[in-house]
């Protein structure tokens, strides 16, 4: 009697959609030499990609920015719209203009953007190349939404709606800092909710974003732009001001001090990654307690998860966002199924509890 061997799971397939020729063709032999991944297409810009979306279906597009005809935010932004597709965006340039569409790009929907791997030969070529194939097999099972068309310069997500009535009220009292912790998905959320604040907010925030090397610089620039709150990348020992919004640099750890300042270190990466969410929260349980929020937003991982829940022990307000809002529920599905999240809002509902935080914080609660 034979006994029948599990099949082999089917390899990812891979739609590269780059403008030049030598670029293709080098994309093609990295994602190539993988066993598990197959360029089933390549195009050279988005009105090709399109079209290519449409024959070949692949399980991930990934996205050159700069190209002829129609550029990657575009291309972006129209197969969310028809075909919806797992989109990485690889850039090859950290022009400000370039970085700024690739955010625009993952506002209209891409999941991630990464370096391209520097050339066969450089010393970092192989971890580069690593990275490119190991994001594309990861975005390639997230389950993504089709994007409404644009209207009066808006877009749209096809989500259930949220459940009607107010926002809940927190507890009463003082708040030294918002800590939010964000990473496949988070982009536009951010936005969201930090467009909805006002300018006299009353309180600190400090964000960890995962993002790739390079691009945190103008992913900052970009939310402050796209929101008008004051945003800027944390500094060593910097006092942290009511008001703004302080971004984590690349390669450091971001934590609280006594004093109200912040700390960065170039300690080890936590979960993987450098900066994570792990380590603010948890110098934010250590050195605010009760007074501090924290938000859990949409990502891939458990990163910020535990730690959630640490500060939900020491009486901290805590909020995971919704899976309905969530384009991956990982992180803020592990701090739910961890009982570490008070409250589980959508991003509009977040900005309106932190907005009430603020505005006890301007009356003096205590």
């Amino acid at each position: 009697m034979s006994i029948a061997q599990p099949s082999a799971p089917k390899p990812v397939k891979v739609l590269i959609v780059e403008d030049s020729p030598v670029i293709r063709d080098f994309l093609v032999h990295i994602l190539g030499a993988d066993s598990e991944t197959r360029v089933v297409a390549t195009a050279c810009d988005g009105e090709e990609a399109l079209e290519a979306v449409e024959r070949f279906e692949p399980d991930v597009v990934t996205m050159d920015i700069n190209m002829p005809r129609m550029n990657g935010f575009e291309a972006t932004r129209r197969i969310m719209e028809t075909h919806p597709t797992p989109i990485v965006i690889v850039s090859g340039s950290w022009d400000p203009r370039e970085v700024e569409t690739t955010m625009q790009a993952l506002e209209a929907g891409a999941l991630a953007a990464i370096p391209r791997p520097a050339g066969i030969g450089h010393p970092e070529h192989a971890q580069g190349a690593r990275e490119l194939v190991q994001t594309v097999k990861l975005m390639s099972e997230v389950k993504v939404v089709r994007r409404l068309p644009r209207c009066r310069g808006e877009q749209a997500v096809l989500r259930p709606p949220l459940p009607e009535g107010r926002s809940p009220s927190p507890p009463d009292r003082a708040i030294q800092v918002v800590a939010i912790g964000a990473s496949t998905g988070g982009p536009p959320v951010l936005s969201t909710i930090l467009s909805r604040l006002t300018r006299d907010f009353a309180i600190p925030i400090l964000v960890v974003q995962h993002m790739a090397a390079g691009f945190i610089q103008g992913f900052a620039e970009w939310l402050q732009h796209a929101t008008g709150f004051a945003i800027q990348l944390a500094a060593q020992n910097e006092r942290m001001l009511p008001g703004r919004a302080y971004i984590a640099p690349d390669g450091f750890q971001m934590r609280v001090t006594p004093g109200d300042r912040i700390s960065l270190a170039v300690d080890g990466p936590e979960n993987g990654v450098r900066p994570s969410v792990s380590s603010l929260f948890r110098s934010v349980a250590e050195t605010c307690g009760a007074n501090a929020a924290g938000v859990l937003l949409t990502g891939m991982g458990r990163d910020g998860a535990d730690e959630l829940l640490l500060m939900k022990q020491q009486g901290a307000i805590t909020v995971a966002q919704d899976e309905a809002t969530s384009v991956v529920f990982g992180m803020p599905g592990e701090a739910i199924r961890l009982h570490a999240a008070s409250y589980v809002l959508g991003p509009e509902r977040i900005a309106a509890m932190l907005l009430s935080l603020s505005d006890r914080n301007r009356k003096g609660g205590a």
